[in-house]
C-alpha cells in the first residue's frame, strides 16, 4: 500500500499495490502494521457500508465525540463520490479546513480519516456504494456533525445537492 500524506496532517490517500497475471490482480487494502507504522490507528472494530441511490446525494458532516472518536478508512465500492475530510482537532495546524478526493471503485483509492476529523461525501454517480472500516463501534450518544454547507468551512461540493437526509441539513454552524 502507499500512503500519501494530503494537506491535513494524518488525513491520506491509500493506494493499493496490485499484483497482476493472467488472472486480475490480488492487493492488500488493510494492514494494521503499516498503519501503526505510519503511527495511525491501527484498529479495526467496525466495517460499515452505505448504497446511495442518486447522484448528488450528500452525506455528513459526522464525527463522534471523545472517548468514541473513530479513524476511518473509506473506498468507493461501486460508482464514484467526492469524499471530504474536516479537520476539527482543536489542536491541529490546520483546524477548520478541509479536503476532498474523487473515490472511485475504478481508481480503488482509499481516504484515511482520523481520530477528531468529520467525514461526509457526495455522489458523483448514481448507485454509489461506500465501505468504510472503522477504529470503534458506533455509539449513538457519541454522534456529532457539522453542517454540510456550513459557511465556516465553505466546502465546494462538486455538485447541486440531490439528496440528503433531515438530520444532516439540520446539523447546526459549528459553534467551536
Amino acid at each position: 500500500m502507499r500512503f500519501c500524506a494530503t494537506e491535513l496532517p494524518g488525513v491520506y490517500v491509500v493506494e493499493i499495490e496490485p499484483l497482476a497475471d493472467e488472472r486480475g490482480f490480488f492487493a492488500r487494502t488493510w494492514c494494521g502494521e503499516e498503519f501503526a507504522r505510519r503511527g495511525l490507528n491501527p484498529a479495526l472494530a467496525q466495517c460499515s457500508v452505505s448504497f446511495n441511490r442518486q447522484r448528488g446525494t450528500v452525506r455528513g458532516m459526522h464525527l463522534q465525540a471523545a472517548p468514541f472518536a473513530e479513524a476511518k478508512l473509506v473506498r468507493c465500492t461501486r460508482g464514484a463520490v467526492y469524499d471530504v475530510a474536516l479537520d476539527l482537532r482543536p489542536d491541529s495546524t490546520s483546524f477548520g479546513r478541509w479536503t476532498a478526493r474523487e473515490l472511485a471503485a475504478d481508481s480503488q483509492r482509499m481516504l484515511f480519516v482520523p481520530e477528531g476529523c468529520a467525514h461526509g461525501f457526495q455522489t458523483l454517480t448514481d448507485q454509489a456504494e461506500v465501505f468504510y472500516q472503522i477504529s470503534v463501534p458506533y455509539h449513538a450518544e457519541a454522534a456529532q456533525g457539522v453542517r454540510w454547507d456550513d459557511p465556516r468551512f465553505a466546502i465546494r461540493w462538486p455538485l447541486p445537492v440531490s439528496a440528503i437526509s433531515p438530520r444532516d441539513a439540520a446539523f447546526a454552524d459549528f459553534a467551536g
